[in-house]
């Protein structure tokens, strides 16, 4: 059975049944040897400036019907809904009504509206901005980098938490602040408070959020082969496809990338959460991959995510992290160059 109670093989029969009827209108019987092509041409066939029409009104039917299971659903875990729906007015509440909390209140703003930020770039950076562009090294590299040079310079991370303000404040000996960062020149000795791990403490909520980001963005298509492999649909998607193919063609596969899929392939299904998190665990562009494999398996979700996001949020986030930190640390950077010399 299915998490939404629904069989399998039901979703199958259904799913035959919507593709077999524009063919059998046709007049194409299923026996016929062109059947088969015919079904798989016509959702293709059916698109808005072809067929308006009767693309609306799947559209209209396909929103009812979802809409119809949202509300359903909804109902039967109607004790949840009224304890969120509860939540969010004491929360409402709180932020306007006026009172010694509103400092705490700006706090949590303030921290939540930083973990949605860092959050978004990780999921963009999954998706690839359409472009292929790393939102790491457009903005966290930057940023880990920037508040690394800032901490030699100040010798002390004590400047705001995040969000930063545009110029980061140095703590100054009696208590007060002064304007500092990487572009005012020579700053104060470096300072006993600053190490590796103290910079690496100062940036891990940034770090964190972005990489659980990552993970959110490995989702799309963990549940499109899910979805396809439970409704026995063949999605229109160029990746599944791949895998498809590579799948067919299994140890036959002679270029180096398909040998790569296939011990990405071979990996998590024989070593499972373990394998997915080796997987996560470092800079890896077949991890698309890894993903359609746990859904074309039907691996549970938490599995994967749990596994992803260990992966991605902790381990490989520490790794880039650590990376960043001591390329831009000029005394690690020439006890290095000491050591090797």
């Amino acid at each position: 059975m299915a998490d939404d109670g629904v069989d399998p093989l039901q979703r199958r029969t259904a799913a035959k049944d919507l593709h077999s009827g524009p063919a059998e209108d046709a007049g194409i019987s299923p026996d016929e040897p062109g059947w088969r092509e015919s079904r798989m041409e016509e959702p293709e066939r059916l698109v808005l400036w072809r067929k308006p029409l009767l693309t609306l009104h799947y559209f209209t039917l396909e929103l009812l019907h979802s809409l119809s299971d949202f509300t359903l659903s909804l109902w039967k875990r109607r004790r949840y809904v009224c304890g969120v729906l509860l939540l969010l007015l004491l929360l409402f509440i709180a932020y306007h009504v006026e009172g010694s909390h509103q400092q705490s209140v700006r706090r949590v703003e303030k921290t939540v509206l930083c973990c949605a930020y860092w959050l978004g770039l990780g999921i963009l950076s999954s998706v690839g901005l359409g472009t292929g562009l790393h939102t790491f090294l457009l903005y966290l590299g930057p940023h880990i980098a920037s508040v690394t040079l800032a901490a030699y310079e100040c010798g002390s991370v004590d400047f705001p938490e995040p969000p930063y303000p545009e110029s980061i404040l140095c703590p100054l000996e009696g208590g007060g602040s002064a304007t500092g960062g990487p572009a005012h020149g020579e700053g104060p000795a470096l300072g006993p408070g600053v190490s590796l791990w103290t910079i690496m403490s100062k940036v891990r909520l940034e770090a964190c959020m972005w990489g659980a980001g990552t993970a959110i963005g490995e989702l799309p298509p963990y549940f499109m082969a899910r979805a396809a492999r439970l409704s026995g649909a063949d999605p229109n998607d160029q990746n599944y496809q791949e895998f498809e193919e590579m799948m067919e063609q299994g140890a036959n596969a002679q270029d180096f990338a398909s040998r790569a899929k296939m011990a990405v392939h071979k990996l998590i299904q024989q070593v499972g959460f373990l394998g997915i998190l080796a997987c996560a665990s470092i800079p890896n562009p077949l991890f698309d991959l890894a993903g359609i494999t746990c859904g074309h398996f039907l691996v549970p979700f938490w599995t994967f995510f749990g596994a992803t996001i260990i992966g991605k949020a902790v381990i490989k986030m520490h790794i880039q992290k650590l990376f960043v930190i001591v390329t831009f640390s000029r005394h690690i950077v020439e006890q290095m160059v000491t050591l090797i010399g």
